[in-house]
């Protein structure tokens, strides 16, 4: 155990603190779930900083960091649904959940073939994955006020990050296309 897998694992215990500080019946409670969510968000660069910088990359780091962000990202956005009750921020979210799951049933499925490496993450993913945390956490930070600026901005950076998502899960598919095209 290595401090950027600590801080993966961080990440995940988080999630149960997000969702009681989400539901929550005091007037600070966005402020708090937000801040909570920031601070994974920062968790996640740092750990890949540190993972990198000290040399301690290792297997289950490569798992546990990209499980980390789906399960934070999807939790927090099934909570945001829950809270909005509106098709504008439940499209978007439901197009970014799709892809996390379609895309992980592509890496397994790649990973069986002995072709992983097609589904390495790039450039494109970790500015998906910024684009998310800032959404998510100005959407916490609105509540339920969605005429907020925190609420609007939340919601053009979720639109930002759908339109990404749905780009990286193209590529990602394009890219293994002849692998898949020969076991199909």
């Amino acid at each position: 155990m290595n401090i950027p897998n600590i801080l993966s694992l961080i990440r995940v215990f988080l999630i149960p603190v997000i969702i009681v500080t989400f539901h929550l019946s005091w007037e600070y409670k966005n402020i708090l779930t937000a801040s909570i969510f920031l601070f994974s968000g920062l968790t996640d660069c740092l750990d890949g900083i540190l993972a990198r910088k000290l040399d301690q990359m290792t297997r289950f780091g490569e798992f546990i960091d990209p499980v980390a962000d789906k399960l934070i990202v999807t939790i927090s956005l099934i909570l945001l649904i829950e809270s909005f009750h509106s098709i504008w921020l439940t499209l978007p979210a439901m197009l970014i959940i799709g892809r996390e799951l379609v895309i992980s049933a592509l890496r397994e499925w790649m990973a069986v073939l002995g072709q992983g490496q097609r589904m390495s993450v790039n450039y494109v993913g970790k500015v998906k994955t910024a684009m998310q945390m800032m959404s998510i956490g100005l959407l916490f930070l609105a509540g339920t006020n969605v005429q907020s600026i925190w609420a609007q901005l939340g919601l053009v950076f979720l639109y930002i990050s759908a339109f990404i998502s749905v780009f990286s899960m193209w590529f990602y598919w394009y890219r293994s296309r002849m692998v898949l095209n020969a076991h199909v």
